[in-house]
């Protein structure tokens, strides 16, 4: 599921951006100014809206649930979105065991922990009760997951509206017309999510959306879902024929899927660039329709690479309104059990390692939640902000990053095309001299990986070792610099570093 994007049809300035507009490789300095006299609008948290995860059941253990209260007090998680809120392992709707009501007795669970912990659940619906499918094949993953079309459009339309008008009861209108219904998972992976056709799974999301707004008008329902940025014309075209409510189009992408699939062209794009050009492309799509200005919503895509995650948000914020990274936690179980905490290569989707360690890649969030919310102008690789004490700004080393296939925990080794670099960021209008904190994050710094490394790389960490893995893993503490007289600073970062600047005035 990992892909490169780029965008069709984009003009040549919005692919330099998607691109960083410096090629890698070239000189080992580059230069960063920062305006902050000039806001350019707001700046939209779009990467906190939502995070990936595993399935509904697996939200009831301790650690996972340990890992989102984490998640959502240090990187300000709104949302969070996971498969299989209908499977057999939450005992929905099981045939044999009488009774000719769903139960949802463990659903209700699921989304009591979710809300407890301040976050709202993105319901995917998925996957099919046993009671309803039309055939026994199921997701070759560990739990098993019924992956075939309804055998009756009808009934998967009332049980649809049952679930909803359950939750609407238990939670409250008010609180539910705040959640987004999904209609499913990438209907077209056959080989993974779903057996039937398009206009099979176009049919479902009629049922669905009729059946959700039967509830109540004003909940949101959208789609398709799919991975590698498909179906999303003829989505489109299918809801407006049908005169159906689009409320949100979701898509995936990841940066290492089929670029043939996606732009008609192979290896078209840098990894880096993929994911920028593919939003630019899917907002257009949309945007040629009359869901014109619909929310677009990334739910699935990924990078381990801390300034890879800067580069792609930053140049995903003219199109998106939601990012959501697969996935928040390593208490993941889709193709096997993880038998590892930490190995080198790929260490797994999860942000948060097992035992909650913090990764680059979490940590590089949690810089993220420090931006504000009113954006400065910056050119070079930079997100700027006024904050409510003064301004911050993030700042990277872009590095082209292989990135692995989307196959849940596929092995890769890491191969990383950069260099070091020196950066010099020039703050206009900040006063020279002025004292500024850095905070860092990369392989080594704000990383679990020297300490375990250290340690000798153990497949089984005692507790003793957890424990100190994850003290070296937090993110570190800020240094102190000051400004030269022209308002300037110089940072060294390695390939794929960032660097949260935050200057108070």
């Amino acid at each position: 599921m990992w892909n490169r994007r780029e965008v069709i049809g984009a003009s040549a300035a919005v692919l330099a951006t998607a691109v960083g507009g410096r090629a890698l490789g070239q000189a080992n300095m580059e230069r960063v100014e920062i305006d902050l006299r000039r806001e350019i609008g707001p700046l939209d948290h779009v990467w906190s809206r939502c995070a990936g995860s595993d399935r509904a059941s697996l939200t009831l253990r301790e650690e996972w649930r340990h890992d989102l209260e984490r998640f959502q007090r240090e990187t300000g998680l709104e949302r969070v979105r996971f498969h299989g809120i209908f499977n057999d392992d939450l005992g929905v709707w099981r045939v044999g065991l009488g009774g000719k009501d769903p139960n949802f007795q463990n659903v209700d669970q699921v989304y009591d922990g979710v809300l407890a912990r301040g976050v709202r659940p993105m319901v995917e619906l998925s996957f099919m009760p046993r009671k309803l499918a039309s055939a026994a094949t199921k997701l070759p993953f560990t739990y098993e997951a019924n992956i075939t079309p309804p055998a009756s459009m009808e009934n998967w339309g009332a049980f649809i509206q049952t679930f909803v008008q359950h939750l609407v009861d238990r939670y409250g209108a008010n609180e539910v017309r705040q959640w987004y219904f999904e209609v499913w998972n990438e209907p077209n992976e056959v080989r993974w999510f779903f057996t039937g056709t398009q206009q099979q799974y176009f049919e479902m999301y009629k049922a669905a959306a009729d059946a959700i707004k039967s509830v109540d008008p004003a909940l949101r329902v959208g789609g398709p879902a799919t991975s590698a940025v498909q179906w999303i014309p003829e989505f489109l075209d299918y809801c407006a024929g049908e005169n159906l409510p689009v409320d949100f189009v979701s898509t995936h992408i990841y940066p290492g899927d089929d670029q043939q699939k996606i732009f008609g062209e192979k290896n078209k794009y840098s990894q880096t660039a993929v994911i920028p050009a593919a939003m630019a492309q899917v907002r257009a799509q949309i945007d040629a329709t009359r869901y014109k200005g619909t929310e677009l919503w990334l739910g699935e895509w990924s990078s381990d690479s801390p300034a890879m995650i800067a580069h792609i948000i930053t140049n995903c914020l003219p199109y998106c309104q939601v990012m959501s990274q697969w996935a928040m936690s390593n208490a993941f179980e889709e193709i096997y059990v993880p038998n590892y905490i930490l190995k080198e290569g790929n260490n797994g989707w999860g942000m948060l390692a097992q035992r909650s360690i913090a990764k680059p890649e979490f940590n590089t969030y949690k810089l993220l939640h420090r931006l504000g919310q009113r954006r400065l102008a910056a050119t070079g690789p930079a997100l700027a902000s006024r904050t409510q004490h003064g301004a911050a700004a993030l700042v990277w080393n872009l590095a082209e990053v292989q990135q692995p296939p989307g196959i849940p925990d596929a092995s890769t080794m890491r191969k990383v095309v950069g260099s070091p670099k020196t950066l010099t960021v020039a703050l206009q209008g900040a006063r020279s001299g002025a004292a500024v904190k850095v905070s860092y994050v990369d392989q080594e710094r704000s990383s679990p990986y020297p300490a375990w490394r250290k340690l000798g790389s153990p497949k089984y960490p005692t507790r003793e070792q957890i424990a100190e893995i994850r003290k070296a893993a937090e993110l570190g503490a800020p240094e102190t610099r000051r400004l030269n007289r022209d308002g300037e600073l110089t940072l060294d970062l390695p390939a794929e570093g960032v660097a949260l600047i935050e200057l108070s005035t």
